[in-house]
């Protein structure tokens, strides 16, 4: 596996494009198909993900083989560094990648000098849960935040040190 950072339009839509593969397969059982158009257009389009890079998110997309296999996006907070998608295709689960992808982003956290990996994931999302308590996370909180259009994300909030 070979991990990027996204820097150029044609990554976006790579992303948003794995985006959509992903979230229409793995969340609209857990909420839904309108909440899952809605938080696609607004979080996950090209233009959206280019605005998230120009704001300081940091993206990386996951190849195997030369294929997009998955993606993260990430911000640093303080001295922490706050994990806001992870992603790996359908197919591609349960071989190891989302282990590398972590592994990934400890090496960035300590080369930044922060200290620890927080997330938050769906209080329904259980097998994300599982995968993310197998690498050494842990469940420190919930969190429900409105995100419009009559939605909201109600989650758990995860961490690790690192």
């Amino acid at each position: 596996m070979h991990i990027k950072t996204v820097t150029a339009k044609s990554q976006t839509e790579a992303i948003r494009d794995l985006a959509y593969e992903i979230w229409h397969e793995h969340y609209t059982p857990i909420i839904g198909k309108a909440q899952v158009d809605y938080m696609l257009a607004k979080f996950q389009s090209s233009k959206a993900i280019a605005e998230q890079i120009d704001n300081g998110s940091l993206y990386f997309l996951s190849e195997h083989n030369n294929e997009p296999i998955g993606y993260m996006g990430v911000n640093i907070q303080g001295k922490e560094l706050f994990l806001s998608k992870f992603y790996v295709t359908l197919a591609n689960r349960g071989k190891g990648y989302g282990r590398e992808m972590v592994a990934f982003l400890e090496d960035l956290s300590k080369d930044k000098g922060l200290n620890k990996i927080s997330l938050t994931v769906n209080i329904h999302n259980n097998d994300s849960i599982k995968m993310y308590e197998k690498v050494g996370f842990h469940i420190c909180g919930t969190a429900v935040q409105d995100i419009g259009n009559s939605f909201v994300m109600d989650d758990y909030k995860m961490e690790k040190r690192v």
